[in-house]
């Protein structure tokens, strides 16, 4: 044991001594070893030390080396001071483009000064608002608009009361986003791939699900897809493209960004639709999503409805941004805001995103603002503004106002 202790002492005293004689040399040879920054003014000796404190004085002391003599052949380089402006022929190649230096400490403010305007084309009363540019929509393509959001209202009602009356055992309306639903499947190509959340049957209804098929699943009889396997709600079809429902929130997000990827790897002309709430938005899930879509550049369209509130939860508890919109920008994502209860508006978004998206095989948010008047299935203890339930459908049905022959009258509607 002791001849052990004796030999560590040995070569722990070897090793201080390699040591020292390391840093000597380097201290005499670190002069020669670093060059000349062009950003730092050439002071005598080897270096300076900053007094602390951070200052942008120009007359600060910085930190400086001498230039290598062999990197030069003996010239001596005047060192360049940084100016007040940003100096564009210095930066870093980044991934997303150059970086460019500056000498000003200035952080980003946590909002912007203005708010994300909100792009809407009918005004309070219905009527086209001056200047305003849209996609043109036929009349067949208006009155079928107006006739799915009547259906869908009235489905809810009953469904709904039916719920109420204990016959199902669970309902979710979509009353106050009938424009949402039914606006964005008009917009939608019969290809393209709908990932839903939990209120978009509108979109199904607009594709050919019909009446009784809803009920047949809301009940879950012999004739239910799913066999009475799923809860109520929960639609979903193949023939129709269009996904499950799922329970869970926003799980659906990053897997609209895997199926937009595979469709962009089979190079097929379509794009991928998912929709969420912004409590969704609240979940991992929608980062994970938004971030690989952005990333792979996926053909995929997130469409987020924001009222105001997940179920009981206002957004000033989820998250300090301007709304969601902002949210694309942070991943690299083009996005939109728009106006819910505008159904021309969101028409016309939902186009051009799909355009911009089969051309460019790239994602977008699209954030759609609207007040809700959707009750929760099971009983709410938050009042609600009972003055919102009053004109829930007075914007969304005046769609058929705006065609391509400027009617001044709403179409008759053969019932």
């Amino acid at each position: 044991m002791a001849l052990w202790v004796s030999r560590s002492r040995i070569v722990t005293h070897l090793l201080k001594t390699k040591i020292s004689s390391f840093e000597i040399i380097m201290n005499k040879k670190s002069c020669n070893l670093f060059h000349l920054n062009s950003s730092y003014k050439t002071l005598g000796g080897c270096y300076n030390t900053r007094p602390n404190g951070l200052s942008d004085h120009k007359s600060a002391s910085v930190p400086s080396f001498r230039r290598s003599e062999s990197a030069r052949a003996g010239k001596q380089l005047e060192a360049v001071a940084y100016n007040d402006a940003v100096d564009e022929n210095q930066g870093l190649d980044f991934s997303g483009g150059r970086v460019t230096f500056t000498p000003q400490m200035q952080f980003i403010s946590e909002s912007s000064d203005q708010r994300i305007p909100c792009y809407r084309v009918l005004d309070d009363d219905g009527c086209l608002i001056e200047g305003s540019r849209y996609k043109q929509v036929d009349k067949e393509t208006a009155v079928k608009m107006y006739k799915t959001m009547v259906t869908l209202q009235i489905m809810d009602t009953i469904f709904y009361e039916a719920q109420r009356q204990g016959r199902i055992s669970f309902y979710l309306t979509s009353m106050g986003e009938e424009a949402i639903n039914i606006a964005t499947a008009a917009a939608l190509s019969p290809d393209d791939v709908i990932l839903p959340q939990y209120r978009e049957p509108g979109i199904l209804l607009w594709r050919g699900f019909t009446l009784e098929e809803f009920a047949n699943q809301c009940f879950g009889n012999k004739d239910d897809y799913g066999k009475g396997r799923q809860m109520p709600i929960h639609y979903g079809s193949k023939k129709l493209n269009f996904f499950t429902v799922s329970s869970p929130i926003a799980t659906q997000l990053p897997q609209a960004a895997g199926v937009a990827y595979s469709l962009k790897m089979d190079n097929k002309e379509a794009c991928i639709v998912a929709f969420t709430g912004d409590g969704g938005t609240s979940e991992g899930d929608f980062h994970a999503g938004m971030n690989f879509a952005a990333v792979m550049e996926a053909p995929v369209i997130f469409i987020c409805r924001n009222n105001g509130w997940a179920i009981s939860t206002p957004t000033s508890e989820q998250f300090r941004s301007d709304g969601v919109v902002v949210k694309g920008q942070a991943y690299g994502i083009r996005s939109i805001r728009v106006d819910g209860n505008d159904a021309l508006a969101v028409y016309s978004a939902t186009c051009s995103a799909r355009e911009m998206i089969i051309h460019e095989q790239k994602p977008i948010l699209v954030e759609v603002k609207h007040e809700t008047v959707s009750r929760i299935s099971f009983p709410n203890k938050r009042k609600f503004n009972s003055s919102i339930f009053v004109t829930s459908m007075s914007r969304p049905l005046r769609i058929e106002l705006v065609t391509t022959q400027r009617q001044t009258t709403p179409p008759s509607i053969d019932h």
